[in-house]
């Protein structure tokens, strides 16, 4: 298979640039690129790459904010769907919803139910919301789970990705790694520890779960 994996940032890229020669992905062929920053840059990169590559099944990763209720730093959020938390087109369409698009974009059911039995420590199953924010305050976050109540990560990135995959009909997951927690303490300064301190043991992990459900 020729899988995609995208993310927003470089330093992202960087720890997943050896995926390619790593002997459990044997049979894979692998790109691994930075997308940008934000919806128009990663809806316009996954485009670009499914057109290049012609991708069997695209991987959004890297970091995310984290804002459930048993979410901690470093954990791995494998999203069941991700939604827009900035959109809204009017009744009757439901709030992150793009009129003539799902309400939310989905996993393969597949994934979803190999992550499950996979049972890793520090790998949940959850939703993840997308938008153009980089979401730095206690406020912003609670008012993204006032409407978004079942949101376990924010990014600016994910959702466009599998926008963009929908339209391809091609299978999508987002896998991200939780370096902060707006609702909890001084994220600014969590950020910046994650960067510092562990983020390589987080990306191993969601390398991990990248084996679980790419499994032959």
């Amino acid at each position: 298979m020729n899988i995609l994996i995208l993310t927003a940032m470089e330093k992202e890229r960087q720890m997943f640039a050896d995926v390619q020669n790593d002997p459990a992905f044997k049979g894979h062929v692998f790109a691994v690129q930075p997308c940008g920053i934000g919806k128009v840059n990663a809806s316009v990169s996954t485009v670009n790459y499914i057109h290049s590559f012609s991708p069997d099944a695209v991987i959004s990763t890297g970091v995310a904010g984290g804002c459930g209720e048993k979410t901690e730093i470093m954990d791995v959020i494998a999203a069941k769907e991700v939604v827009y938390h900035d959109v809204w087109c009017g009744q009757p369409n439901k709030l992150g919803q793009i009129q003539g698009m799902p309400e939310a974009f989905y996993a393969p059911k597949e994934w979803i139910s190999r992550i499950e039995n996979f049972k890793m420590q520090g790998v949940k199953i959850g939703t993840t919301v997308s938008g153009d924010w980089f979401v730095d305050t206690k406020q912003k976050m609670e008012e993204i789970k006032h409407c978004f109540p079942q949101a376990d990560a924010v990014d600016m990135e994910s959702a466009a990705i599998a926008h963009v995959c929908h339209m391809y009909k091609t299978p999508f997951i987002s896998l991200r790694v939780i370096s902060d927690l707006p609702l909890k303490g001084n994220n600014t300064q969590q950020y910046k520890d994650f960067w510092a301190d562990v983020q390589q043991t987080s990306f191993n992990t969601a390398i991990q779960v990248m084996k679980c459900i790419l499994q032959q």
